[in-house]
This record gives C-alpha cells, sequence and structure tokens, in this order.
C-alpha cells in the first residue's frame, strides 16, 4: 500500500459529536429496487432474467456504466451487442422508470438522521447515481436533506470500487479520516475505506446503524 493511499490509524470506535459520518448511498439510507421499475411490465422470470446479478453483461453493468458518466444510449447500445434488441428494449424500459425504483429512504433512516444531527454529526454522502435520478427522485429523497453534501458518481467519472472516490471525498469535504466513519452494506467498499484511515463499517439496516451510533 502506497503512503499516499494510507493516513493515521487513529480511528473512531465509536463517533463522536464533532466527528463525520460518511454514508454510501443507496444502500445504506435509501430504499432503492430495479425490479419496482419492471414489475407489472413484464413476466416475472423476464424480469429475473434481466436483473440477473451473476449476469456480467447485464443490468449491473450497464447501471454501472451509466453511473461512472457513460451516456445511457451508449451504453444500451453495448448491452445489445451482447442481448439482442429485445432485452435491451427491457432495459431501457428500466431505465426510463427508474425513479419508481426509490421508494424513498429506508424506514427510520429520516429519524436517525435528525438525531445525529442533533448530536453534533456532520453527515456526508457517496452516491453510486446519476444526478437525473436524484432529481428525479427529489421528492421522496428530500429527507436526505440532512446530509451536508453528496458526491455523485457519474459528475466524477468515479465510483465506490475506486479509492479515489473517497479519496475525493475526504478532500472536497475537508474531512479528517481518522473522525470519519464509513458505513456501506457492502464489505469491499468498507475496506476501502479502511485503508484510507476511516473506521469502515458494514451495517445491514438501520436498526443495526442505531445500535452503531448510540453505544
Amino acid at each position: 500500500m502506497s503512503g499516499e493511499d494510507s493516513y493515521s490509524d487513529d480511528r473512531p470506535d465509536t463517533v463522536a459529536p464533532g466527528g463525520s459520518i460518511l454514508f454510501a448511498l443507496p444502500g445504506t439510507l435509501v430504499d432503492w429496487d430495479p425490479r419496482r421499475a419492471l414489475v407489472g411490465q413484464y413476466p416475472d422470470g423476464v424480469v429475473d432474467m434481466v436483473l440477473d446479478p451473476n449476469d456480467p453483461w447485464g443490468f449491473a453493468c450497464v447501471s454501472r456504466q451509466i453511473n461512472l458518466g457513460v451516456d445511457p444510449q451508449r451504453a444500451l447500445a453495448d448491452y445489445e451487442t451482447t442481448h439482442g434488441p429485445a432485452v435491451a428494449w427491457v432495459v431501457r424500459v428500466c431505465l426510463e422508470n427508474c425513479a419508481l425504483a426509490v421508494k424513498g429512504l429506508l424506514p427510520g433512516a429520516s429519524d436517525l438522521l435528525e438525531d445525529l444531527q442533533r448530536a453534533g454529526l456532520t453527515l456526508w454522502g457517496l452516491a453510486a447515481t446519476t444526478r437525473q435520478l436524484t432529481e428525479s427522485a427529489s421528492k421522496v429523497l428530500s429527507p436526505l436533506s440532512a446530509l451536508k453534501d453528496i458526491l455523485i458518481s457519474s459528475e466524477e467519472h468515479l465510483d465506490l470500487s475506486d479509492p479515489l472516490f473517497y479519496r475525493l471525498a475526504l478532500r472536497r469535504f475537508a474531512i479528517t479520516p481518522g473522525h470519519t466513519i464509513f458505513v456501506d452494506r457492502d464489505p469491499e467498499h468498507v475496506a476501502i475505506a479502511d485503508r484510507l484511515g476511516m473506521k469502515g463499517v458494514v451495517v445491514d439496516d438501520i436498526s443495526s446503524l442505531r445500535q452503531l451510533f448510540h453505544r
């Protein structure tokens, strides 16, 4: 590990007033499910095929490209070369209805954010998404205004698998790694935050988040 990729190991076991919490989005706070964009329009078998997480060139690949700033039409064209026009059309419909995939914040998330703010903590976000999606779902995502700022992957051409995204957040937000907790459901992302000097925590639900921050 290079020197520029590491920081002081003075990491918080729990977050304290004046510290920062960096949330990965949508995994930790946002109720997001791409199936909602397709349910009722196609049979379940078709939806399962299109959203198959084991397909290396499937919807997850298209979504990741778009979240990195690739033009959606280009991403769809690439998808069509491997899956054909009929299946590519289903993905197109999913993308056009992407706002339906965002139900809002997970139950209890809004109250938790308010409690953390009252406790004197500064809240931030790293979002694997696009500005278009956040704006189209702005009404149901309004409680995210509790976050002081959010870096959006498509605007930075970086995602949560890239340490540069985290380093950019540390610099842009002017936060100290040793006083910052990073929260995500993905252990690989949490490991990146750990390597950069933050306290990375794998959390699966809002109840676990409450236990973490109220010990």
